[in-house]
């Protein structure tokens, strides 16, 4: 995957397009039913979609406004949208490779056919490559899903131009940020089109300054993978063992169950916001947590 970078866009797109079909075929058969958190301010649901990858449907409960968080299949949102009787209008893109922002132009062009459902508002960051892009934003940039403040994160790395949106409702502290390929359950995006310095800002800088309750809906489903690598490096970390004996013992809805984290829990488990302990920099061999940052990524690339 990491090649595709290295092609024109349009051809990338077509091919990451085609792999995650193929990838996906023999599941799509499978049930892949919907997990919901709900607050008093906001109810978040969590659209499995693809192989591994998650969508968010994200609802105002007081306004019944929504947003959608990387909606790659359109006809799957827009079924649970009418299911909860919402008013989608607004389309939250983390970045722009396919698996994400795969089914930004079909989601317009419905809203195109159909007047009465109102303009679709398409954020995310200064980039070309995000298709109905209508909104560009930045960091700190903000805006409004019904009573819902959203703070937009600028988090390059992954790709150039991602964007985390963090979300607050309510006067009782609710808050959610949604992190796409930066964040992951005890894990981190690979760095295609940036520097550990970018990544060490993007969680260290940036994340890891959120509330501790802040709840972490990432972008994909890489639970074990993650854990086993955390294990690996921190194997007496209780938190990490724990969690790991947990998505272990799961199938596969338990693990998606797994999401939304916290941010608290990932400080506490989450290698890649711990290159500051000596254990995690031992692993690697380094001495800066930026060295291990680094290296650490290297490490997760061959594991």
């Amino acid at each position: 995957m990491a090649l595709l970078s290295f092609l024109p866009h349009r051809l990338s797109q077509r091919l990451t397009a085609l792999y995650f079909t193929v990838s996906s075929f023999s599941l799509q058969r499978r049930p892949r039913t919907t997990q919901t958190t709900a607050m008093a301010s906001m109810t978040v649901t969590k659209i499995p979609a693809l192989k591994d990858n998650f969508m968010y449907l994200v609802v105002c409960n007081a306004t019944r406004q929504a947003a959608v968080v990387d909606p790659v299949e359109p006809a799957r949102v827009l079924e649970v949208a009418r299911e909860q009787g919402c008013r989608l209008n607004q389309l939250l893109t983390t970045h722009h490779h396919w698996d994400h922002a795969g089914g930004n132009e079909a989601l317009c062009e419905q809203y195109r056919q159909h007047a009465d459902w109102g303009q679709l508002t398409v954020y995310g960051g200064d980039d070309e490559r995000i298709p109905g892009l209508t909104n560009r934003v930045g960091q700190d940039d903000t805006f409004a899903i019904g009573q819902l403040r959203v703070r937009c994160l600028a988090t390059p790395c992954h790709t150039t131009s991602h964007v985390c949106y963090y979300v607050e409702g309510g006067d009782r502290g609710e808050r959610a940020v949604f992190t796409g390929d930066t964040l992951f359950l005890a894990g981190c995006g690979r760095f295609f089109e940036g520097t550990p310095a970018q990544m060490y800002d993007a969680l260290i800088g940036k994340l890891s300054a959120l509330p501790d309750d802040t709840r972490v809906y990432c972008g994909h489903e890489y639970a074990l993978q993650n854990l086993r690598f955390g294990h690996q490096v921190e194997p007496d970390n209780a938190d990490t063992r724990a969690l790991l004996e947990r998505a272990q013992a799961a199938d596969l809805e338990g693990r998606r169950a797994l999401v939304p984290s916290t941010i608290g829990q990932e400080k506490r488990i989450n290698v890649f916001m711990r290159v500051h302990q000596p254990a995690v920099q031992a692993y690697v061999g380094k001495g800066t947590p930026l060295e291990t940052m680094q290296a650490l990524r290297a490490a997760k690339d061959k594991f």
